[in-house]
Formats: structure tokens, C-alpha cells, sequence
């Protein structure tokens, strides 16, 4: 008998799920045969099954590659560990929004979305990929402007207020852009795309004002001179910059020579 449901609704996901595990298999169980599902439905189930699979272990290549890239370019495992840790909020936070509003339902009224059964299959990998690299552009432009204060003045506190002060409006701003951006997209009929278009303009715009302006400044100031640690048996790491003014001044250099980036365990 027909089900007179959607084809991403969980009844159609668990119909075909129960006759995959279940039904088939019992029907066959004393005539070997090859027995296939197919339809809208079955190709969701089988999408969604090869994204948990590999989601995971394309999470853990990113941010082993982040906090690599990062401790090189900053010479400071503090720095890069926050970094990962304040990208993944915002990720981590459109997530939960985007679970709330769709499926439980909660304020959908107000951005005037449909409840529904499930969140698109693919969302959760493109959200992380897009989302990811857009707050590592983000924290690398404002961590850049911080370290080359740092090594011009070697104190920390106004270090962290100049990063902030001369990189809050760009931020700001090409967020507010893109948040706009993607407002159109959440604003169209078709359920993924707005999906889509709702998830990114949330994180993006939680990413620009409470992480980046709030979060990053504030930890940086509370961990002071710590944010620059550099164990001992890492200093064989090439020194790369990023800005040119701290490379070329001699306050920089004397700074660079005696932060705690190049101290010992």
C-alpha cells in the first residue's frame, strides 16, 4: 500500500529503511536474490548514510590541516586551538538554529518558513565547509593585525584593541553583505535553498558581531602574553609573516626574539 507522504518525510525514510532491513530480507530469506530499492526516498537514505559516514572524518581533516597551517603562520598552538574552537561555535550554532526553527518549529512564523520532518542531507557538509572557511578568513585578517602589534610593542592588551579597531568595520561589513546575500536566498519558496540560505546568514552573522567582535578580542585579552606560547621542540617551525611592518621594524624584531611564542615547555 502506497504512502501518501512526502518523499523526505520521516514515514517515507522509514519505510524504506524497514524494507531494506526487514522486509526483504525476510521475504528472500530461503530464495537467494538481489533485491533493489530505488525512488526519490531511497536515494536520501543512501545520501544521508554516506554523509555520516565520511562527515566526520572530513571534520577532523580540516581542522587537523587548520591548526597546522595556523600554529606555522602564528607560532602559537594557543591561538590556533582557539581559532578552531570559536569556528566551530558558529558552525555549531547555525546547526542548532537551523534544527530549531525548521524542524521543532520554534519562531518559524516570524521568518515565515514551513515546519518540517527533516533538514536537507547535504546541508550539514556544506554549511561546515562554506561556513569554516569564511571564519578562518575572518580570524586570520584580525589575528594578523593583532600579532604585528604585538611584535612592534610586545604588549598584549593593545595589541588586541588595535586588531579589533582596525579590522571590526571590514568585518563587519562584508558580513552584513553577505548576510544579505543569503537573506534573499532564505527568502525564496523551494524548502532547500532557503534551508540553505536561513543557516548561513544566521552563522555568518553570529560569526562577525558575538565571535569575532566579542569571543576572539575578549579571550585574547584575558590569556594576555600566554596567547603566543610556542612549546620548546616546535621552534624548529619556520617563521612566516603575514604583514610586512612588523618584519621590518626593529621593535618587532626584539619582541619576536623574546615573546613566549619562542619560549620552552
Amino acid at each position: 500500500m502506497p504512502l501518501v507522504v512526502g518523499p523526505s518525510t520521516e514515514a517515507a525514510i522509514a519505510a524504506v529503511r524497514q524494507l531494506r532491513e526487514v522486509s526483504i530480507p525476510q521475504a528472500f530469506a530461503q530464495t537467494p536474490a538481489e533485491v533493489f530499492v530505488t525512488g526519490t526516498t531511497a536515494v536520501e537514505v543512501d545520501f544521508v548514510d554516506l554523509a555520516r559516514r565520511w562527515l566526520p572524518r572530513v571534520i577532523v581533516l580540516v581542522l587537523s590541516l587548520s591548526f597546522i597551517l595556523l600554529t606555522v603562520v602564528f607560532r602559537s598552538i594557543v591561538i590556533a586551538t582557539k581559532a578552531i574552537i570559536m569556528n566551530l561555535l558558529s558552525v555549531g550554532a547555525a546547526y542548532g538554529i537551523l534544527v530549531l526553527v525548521w524542524q521543532k518549529g520554534i519562531g518559524n512564523e516570524i521568518f515565515g518558513f514551513p515546519q518540517v520532518d527533516v533538514i536537507q542531507a547535504w546541508l550539514p557538509v556544506m554549511l561546515f565547509a562554506i561556513l569554516f572557511g569564511l571564519s578562518m578568513d575572518y580570524q586570520v585578517f584580525m589575528i594578523s593585525r593583532i600579532r604585528e602589534r604585538y611584535l612592534q610593542t610586545g604588549d598584549n592588551d593593545e595589541a588586541v584593541a588595535y586588531g579589533l579597531r582596525t579590522t571590526a568595520r571590514l568585518i563587519t561589513g562584508a558580513a552584513l553583505i553577505m548576510v544579505a546575500i543569503f537573506a534573499g536566498f532564505a527568502s525564496g519558496e523551494m524548502v532547500p535553498t532557503s534551508q540553505f540560505g536561513f543557516g548561513m546568514a544566521v552563522a555568518i552573522l553570529l560569526d562577525a558581531t558575538i565571535i569575532r567582535s566579542v569571543l576572539v578580542p575578549s579571550t585574547m585579552k584575558l590569556l594576555g602574553d600566554r596567547n603566543w606560547y610556542l612549546p620548546g621542540f616546535l621552534s624548529w617551525l619556520p617563521e612566516i609573516r603575514v604583514d610586512s611592518d612588523a618584519a621590518e621594524s626593529p621593535a618587532g624584531a626584539d619582541v619576536a626574539a623574546t615573546a613566549p611564542a619562542s619560549g620552552s615547555d
